[in-house]
């Protein structure tokens, strides 16, 4: 028989630690187990209930000797139980084949008064004599994904994780220890396993203990009463110095050293002057003592903190607080959200054939944007959209000036992006990225910002303060990789949970920034966005919340339901492309049509619905029905199809977001991933001179939806089933709609009518008096005024819609 080791170790406070052995500990007296930390010290053993285990195993040997297999929700991120049932799948029934078969259902049960799932396999279904892998799985199919942090975790492959029922480790195996004194958590710290016949040594890793450490006090780099104080959050360093210049690439920087509390990982240290305007680093050193650190003394850290910064490398630029004051007292107030149009776009985008004279340098950036906005024709204006959404904006990981880039590998959280300013040396991005937020708000349109907090760019400045508490990390100290980005970070721990959201709070107090879009929210998890969303409500009531709630992990739409957040609408996207094509089905665009309720949406603003984002090929790159995905000449049915999307779109309850050239019939000539094609992705403003009516048609749809008429498709609350009346036909997707058929929402009504397919659509009109509504728009022309003849006719009780059109009617 094996003799029973430690298998891990691991803090869990600096009070207690936990220990497991090899296997179950069958013996009355514990093990003899000591700590050695300089000197060798006797430890106090305490077995963990089981049953503790089994929330972060997923099963346990219970009291009785029986197996249980566990599903503790706090041990899987982001789960969603609400009309969901649970099963155990794995090697033993064939995995898929476990979900609906009532064998494998887990049961609701009651452990420590918090709801779980459990299941009791009989021996003949399960043998329970050899390790076996496993998952839990949802009803709708769903994995739940485990944690390389969970003590049976299988690495099977890049970022595919199972559990494994090990028949010699069911719970019994586990032991809290309590040291006679608090150890110094900088990684010297060992168990001590003695056996007569031999001795054993086992490094004490951090665990939950590490992520549990956090600081209330301010952090960065800020002066107060004529002096400047330091602090940075570096829980498990050893030595950490500031490194002060008077010029940004000051050769021979002054070092001065900071002081340690180890109550709450904060480094410190105050100079006993002004340091307004000029420049630091940190160097931060520790022990290397496993892949779980990542310590280099050499290597000059930009503080996550600073409010400005020369380059993504550093150094940052110390700045008065009392420099930051608000140019106006009264914020913005942005448009509620069901009122929202919002037109996805990038800076520089915008600004590379803007028909304004500026600079090469200003088309660059901030201070170009600022003057396009007060521009007489610009082009965000024009369309009529009362919100932008920016990609990234904040300090990211371009190699210099020119490069284009989208931005989405962050490398400061806090500094507006030293590549998009006039002179970043002397921090002017603030007060110019400051300016152009009052442009767009001068201009009446609110300003969301893209923000990656999911994972970092590069030079990854968080990585070289603390590896293990900053990233999620595999069993072997690897960085994981859900983001697809080289890193994930971890969003949940105290002092990363806070250097988010103190970041917000400085984009929405210092920039008066309306809103945010999250990249990958799924990574940052539902428990971290509902903190979030307390936090800034409190400081802006009106912000504006998005999630893009996925990543290669999951799936987070119907989780945020419950929340007041809104979400990219991922399957409109996919689904409209299909129906103009005809190749969708009327359920579907009916479901979208009524703001995707219910099973996405709580309220119709929750559902962000849009056809084209910055990934992936564009749109019309998508529909055209040209060779190579290239929608650079768009066909005759290019078009229209396009404009059936606009009117569909438009007509959507929900939030719809158009991307930056949709309404000039943008493409990128086929390419798909154009991340660092600033050639590429620039606008092409002649567009709207070729492609005049798709222009004109966008901008009447856009003040159309904006209008009082538009106020029946702009619902904060959803509405009652009587509200629609629609008219399906037999073999068909196309379909008509009745708005405020019931009257809920006073005497006006509109009738909107859409046809995909090459054939005549003939829809009954029954109930539906429509000489009493006046036509005010088509596939190709909108006139709010009325229009004339065109591709609907109306005999009887029928109405007659041609081949790949649609309608619109409005009723007082």
């Amino acid at each position: 028989m094996k003799a029973n080791k430690i298998s891990r170790a691991h803090w869990e406070s600096p009070k207690r630690g936990i220990v497991y052995l090899t296997k179950d500990w069958t013996q009355a007296k514990p093990p003899s187990l000591s700590l050695v930390s300089g000197q060798e010290t006797s430890v106090r053993l305490e077995q963990v209930p089981p049953a503790h285990y089994g929330k972060q195993a997923g099963f346990f040997k219970d009291e009785t000797g029986s197996i249980t297999f566990l599903l503790w929700p706090d041990s899987f991120p982001n789960l969603e139980l609400e009309g969901r049932d649970f099963y155990l799948a794995g090697d033993f029934n064939q995995w898929q084949e476990a979900i609906g078969n009532d064998r494998w259902k887990l049961k609701p049960a009651k452990l420590d008064g918090r709801t779980c799932y459990t299941l009791q396999p009989s021996a003949k279904s399960f043998n329970y004599n050899r390790p076996k892998r496993f998952k839990f799985v949802s009803s709708q199919g769903e994995w739940l994904e485990a944690s390389p942090d969970m003590p049976n975790c299988v690495h099977l492959a890049e970022d595919i994780y199972n559990l494994e029922f090990r028949p010699h480790q069911t719970g019994h195996h586990a032991f809290y220890f309590y040291p006679q004194k608090r150890a110094s958590f900088i990684g010297r710290e060992w168990l001590l396993y003695k056996h007569p016949k031999w001795e054993e040594r086992c490094r004490i890793t951090y665990g939950d203990f590490l992520r549990k450490m956090a600081s209330n006090k301010q952090l960065g780099a800020f002066v107060q009463d004529g002096k400047t104080r330091f602090r940075v959050f570096a829980p498990r360093a050893t030595q950490v110095q500031v490194l002060l210049l008077k010029i940004h690439d000051d050769p021979s920087p002054r070092y001065v050293d900071m002081q340690h509390d180890e109550s709450d990982g904060v480094w410190e240290t105050v100079c006993e002057e002004n340091l307004d305007g000029q420049f630091y680093y940190y160097s931060i050193d520790g022990e290397n003592a496993d892949a779980f650190c990542h310590f280099n003394r050499d290597f000059r850290i930009l503080d996550p903190y600073a409010i400005a910064a020369v380059s993504n490398k550093g150094p940052g630029i110390i700045y008065d607080f009392a420099r930051l004051a608000r140019y106006n007292n009264k914020p913005f107030q942005p448009p509620r959200w069901h009122d929202l149009v919002i037109l996805e776009t990038h800076v520089r985008d915008l600004l590379a054939h803007a028909p304004i004279d500026l600079t090469d340098a200003e088309r660059q950036g901030f201070a170009g944007l600022t003057k396009w906005l007060q521009a007489k024709d610009c082009y965000l204006r024009e369309l009529g959209i009362n919100a932008v959404e920016l990609q990234p904006i904040q300090e990211f990981d371009n190699s210099s000036k020119d490069e284009y880039h989208w931005g989405y590998m962050t490398c400061n959280f806090f500094s507006p992006d030293s590549t998009y300013a006039l002179d970043p040396i002397r921090g002017s991005q603030i007060e110019e990225f400051r300016d152009m937020i009052d442009a767009f708000h001068q201009a009446d349109i609110a300003v969301i910002l893209d923000v990656v907090y999911n994972h970092v760019g590069e030079p990854n400045h968080l990585l070289h303060i603390d590896k293990q508490y900053y990233f999620e990390t595999d069993a072997d100290g690897s960085l994981t990789n859900w983001s697809g980005c080289g890193n994930d970070l971890k969003c949940q721990d105290p002092m990363t949970k806070r250097l988010i959201i103190d970041s917000l709070i400085h984009l929405v107090k210092v920039y008066d920034v309306d809103g945010f879009r999250f990249d990958l929210a799924e990574l940052i998890g539902v428990d971290v966005l509902k903190d979030i969303e307390k936090a800034l409500k409190a400081v802006k009531p009106s912000i504006i919340l998005i999630a893009e709630p996925w990543s290669f992990r999951g799936h987070i739409g119907q989780a945020l339901r419950h929340t007041g957040w809104a979400s990219w609408n991922d399957s409109y996207r996919d689904f409209l492309l299909d129906y103009v094509k005809a190749s969708g089905n009327f359920d579907g665009m009916r479901y979208f049509l009524q703001g995707s309720p219910f099973f996405f949406a709580r309220f119709p603003a929750q559902t962000i619905n849009y056809t084209e984002s910055h990934d992936d090929r564009c749109w019309l790159d998508r529909l055209t029905t040209n060779p190579d995905h290239n929608g650079h000449h768009p066909t005759l049915q290019d078009r229209r199809r396009t404009h059936l999307m606009c009117a569909l779109l438009m007509t959507s309850l929900g939030v719809p977001m158009l991307a930056e050239g949709q309404d000039m019939l943008r493409s990128k000539h086929g390419i798909n991933n154009t991340y660092q094609r600033g050639d590429i992705n620039a606008l092409d403003y002649e567009r709207q001179q070729n492609f005049p009516q798709t222009y004109q048609y966008f901008r009447d749809w856009i003040r159309f939806r904006l209008s009082d008429w538009g106020y029946l498709l702009r619902l904060e609350y959803c509405p009652r089933d009587e509200y629609f009346q629609f008219i399906q036909l037999e073999d068909s997707s196309a379909l008509a709609v009745l708005y405020n058929a019931n009257f809920e929402r006073g005497h006006k009504r509109i009738f909107f009518a859409v046809n995909p397919h090459y054939e005549t659509a003939v829809f009954p009109l029954k109930t539906i008096e429509l000489a009493n509504f006046r036509q005010v728009a088509d596939h190709e022309r909108f006139n709010i005024n009325g229009l004339e003849g065109g591709l609907c006719k109306i005999e009887g009780n029928h109405l007659y819609l041609h081949a790949v059109a649609c309608g619109l009617w409005v009723c007082e």
